[in-house]
């Protein structure tokens, strides 16, 4: 009878030591899911800030091209305008 009862202590002591280890590992699991989770978020926003900056400067350089071109445009045309100007003037003599 004594046996029967040790053998039953002993069956719920390593229930018990299963279900807390069983416990344990999940919670450290779920632990190291989560830190991986936000380590990859972190990937994620530094790579967005990146490819944003890339996308602020590539915009940039666009709108420098742009006022350049737009300057030689009007440089162009200036030049034109007073070389008609000057034709006429020397047809008109």
């Amino acid at each position: 009878m004594v046996v029967v009862v040790v053998a039953v202590v002993v069956m719920a002591v390593v229930i018990v030591v299963v279900v807390v280890v069983v416990v344990v590992v999940v919670v450290v699991v779920a632990v190291v899911l989560v830190v991986g989770l936000v380590i990859v978020v972190a990937e994620v926003a530094v790579v967005v800030v990146e490819v944003a900056a890339v996308v602020v400067i590539v915009v940039a350089e666009v709108v420098v091209v742009v006022v350049v071109v737009a300057a030689v445009l009007v440089i162009v045309r200036r030049r034109r305008a007073e070389k008609k100007k000057k034709t006429r003037i020397k047809r008109t003599r």
